[in-house]
């Protein structure tokens, strides 16, 4: 399939990671945003204000990462003549996908909701994002919250210490995997029927999915340890944890009884193995005297050593690796990603999840705030007197043309 047009009204990270996701392949991906609600105001995205700022007062760090290679249009949906604009637009550009992050109560206020929409572009694929879905209208949630709702945080952490939130957005990037895949669906769909679909995502039905190996032992009478924080053990596979050497920590995963062989076979490992501890079971009832035997080994040892035997040996393992000693691993530094500043600096980004031949693998910064507004209009048929008439009664905003570079 040849690459499409989305059009993406987001914010913050869920949606915007979504329609990344197509960037990444090559579609063509505008982003709405709103005018500013008063003068001098921030407008737009909020996470443009977030972080160092690199760029300019709209483009901090935080907000570079997901916005890279689109295109920025600004909108005062709060009027006929933006939402009008819209509709346009939709048809004139021939958008495939129509995009949203907003709350479902406000939907129709703005005119962004599937049944006007769809109106405009009875094709038109559409693709919301909300804390709970359409059937809770009012409810607002970010990652923290819904991490917290769904029981991320209760089954993440230490078990004698307080419960804690993942290191990464985990409920956002759930989301924004749930839009990508469902929107291929719907364009699949499409080349058979002709017709559009409509997506709502709820980020917590979304977030309580991913509950597979917590949610579904309930029904089974479990004990409250194995639905509760275990630090960085695995609650079934015994042993697998983070373990300290002379100079760091190394995780080692044994899932299965011939690991466990393989592990005890090690000369250093060899005490560790005692009657009892052949079968996962076994060990499981001993998990906790099987991580202190396995620590007072490790923690004798340096990392590279521990790592040499685990290597050899064919088991499961990792050091505790920074950020940047990830960027520096031979499997990623090749996969990277970039773009470049405006000063022509270039800058490395995360790797796509998948490789796809052929696809791009630098792209543009990110844009201003409506740095592509009129030309945009533009391109759906407006001319110059329209321009700014719209701009005048602040129907739009944005850099004008003649200073829109790049």
């Amino acid at each position: 399939m040849k690459p499409g047009v989305i059009l993406s009204m987001e914010q913050a990270l869920s949606m915007t990671y979504a329609t990344l996701r197509f960037v990444h392949l090559g579609w063509r991906v505008i982003k709405l945003e709103a005018t500013a609600s008063a003068p001098g105001a921030l407008a737009g995205d909020p996470n443009r204000y977030i972080g160092t700022r690199v760029a300019d007062e709209g483009r901090r760090s935080y907000f570079v990462g997901p916005n890279l290679g689109k295109e920025a249009i600004a909108l005062n949906l709060k009027t006929p003549e933006g939402r009008d604009i819209l509709k346009r637009m939709i048809r004139e550009l021939d958008v495939d996908v129509f995009c949203c992050n907003t709350l479902p109560g406000r939907y129709g206020e703005l005119g962004i909701d599937y049944e006007t929409l769809s109106a405009a572009k009875p094709d038109l694929i559409w693709a919301g994002i909300s804390a709970m879905g359409p059937d809770y209208p009012d409810a607002a949630g970010y990652d923290p919250i819904i991490q917290a709702m769904a029981g991320y945080m209760e089954i993440t952490g230490d078990a004698s210490g307080p419960p804690m939130l993942s290191g990464v957005p985990l409920v956002d990037l759930k989301a924004g995997d749930e839009v990508y895949a469902n929107v291929w669906m719907a364009l699949a769909e499409r080349l058979a029927t002709g017709k559009g679909t409509r997506i709502d995502v709820s980020m917590l039905q979304a977030a309580a999915s991913w509950l597979i190996t917590v949610l579904p032992l309930v029904d089974f009478g479990c004990e409250p340890w194995e639905i509760s924080r275990a630090g960085n053990e695995h609650r079934k596979f015994v042993p697998t944890n983070a373990y300290p050497t002379r100079d760091g920590t190394v995780l080692i995963a044994i899932g299965s009884d011939g690991l466990w062989r393989r592990l005890t076979e090690i000369e250093k490992f060899k005490p560790v193995a005692r009657p009892g501890r052949e079968v996962n079971e076994g060990r499981l009832k001993e998990r906790a005297e099987i991580h202190a035997d396995i620590a007072a080994v490790t923690k004798k040892h340096t990392t590279a050593e521990i790592v040499a035997d685990m290597r050899k040996a064919r088991i499961p393992h990792a050091p505790i690796n920074t950020v940047p000693q990830v960027m520096a691993l031979e499997a990623i530094a090749g996969k990277m990603t970039a773009t470049h500043m405006p000063d022509g600096k270039r800058i490395r980004m995360q790797p796509k999840a998948v490789d796809i031949a052929g696809s791009p693998q630098d792209f543009s910064f990110p844009p201003r705030h409506g740095e592509h507004t009129e030309a945009l209009l533009k391109e759906s048929g407006y001319g110059d007197g329209d321009i700014a008439r719209f701009r005048e009664a602040g129907v739009i905003s944005g850099p004008a043309a003649t200073v829109a570079a790049g």
